[in-house]
């Protein structure tokens, strides 16, 4: 009796299991990514949207993307008050400078520390960088996108654009998000990262 019993318990937990829909993600950080969006503790999502949540959109997966840049670090800037979607300013100091080639083409971009967040335990060398590209607004979210980093012993740091994210304002009016500063702007497209939301 108790074998049947234990039978038609794994049974029932296999049934649950592959009702269980796993989300889509050709790379760890895709898969965490869905995984943090489905999760109502981490997710910046409505509730009626995370209910529906079937994963992002996300740009294949592209090796050009990862890019290796210089940082030039400059330590007389002083902090500023970060212009946000909200009347929020937000408290950053530019650390530096990145500059890196895609394809044969030069570009550099400022990269930010976030006073508030420097303060907090883990966080002290996040480097955050916003930009904006020539697929905003069209597959890729119109304010621009983020990628963070961490500040390297050296010079050479290794920028991420497969690892780019929307602002959680793209998803959420509730939330206060920076406005990417127009001369951090990239004059060709960034195929790379988390597209546009569309929640249907």
């Amino acid at each position: 009796m108790k074998l049947f019993q234990i039978f038609f318990l794994l049974l029932a937990i296999s049934a649950c299991s592959q009702k269980r829909e796993a989300l889509p993600g050709d790379t760890e950080w895709q898969k965490q990514m869905n995984a943090d969006f489905k999760d109502a503790t981490k997710s910046p999502l409505k509730e009626k949207d995370r209910k529906a949540f079937k994963g992002l959109d996300f740009f294949s997966f592209d090796s050009i993307y990862v890019v290796d840049a210089i940082l030039t670090r400059t330590p007389e800037e002083k902090p500023f008050k970060m212009k946000t979607t909200t009347d929020r300013l937000a408290d950053y100091v530019k650390y530096g400078i990145v500059q890196f080639e895609i394809e044969g083409q030069s570009f550099k971009l400022d990269i930010y520390q976030n006073l508030g967040l420097m303060e907090k335990e883990g966080y002290e060398d996040y480097l955050f960088l916003p930009f904006l590209d020539n697929t905003n607004g069209k597959e890729s979210y119109g304010g621009g996108r983020y990628v963070e980093a961490r500040i390297p012993k050296g010079n050479n740091i290794v920028i991420n654009f497969n690892e780019a994210y929307n602002p959680y304002c793209a998803y959420n009016d509730k939330y206060s998000c920076p406005i990417v500063p127009r001369n951090n702007y990239l004059n060709r497209k960034i195929e790379a990262g988390v597209k546009a939301y569309d929640k249907h």
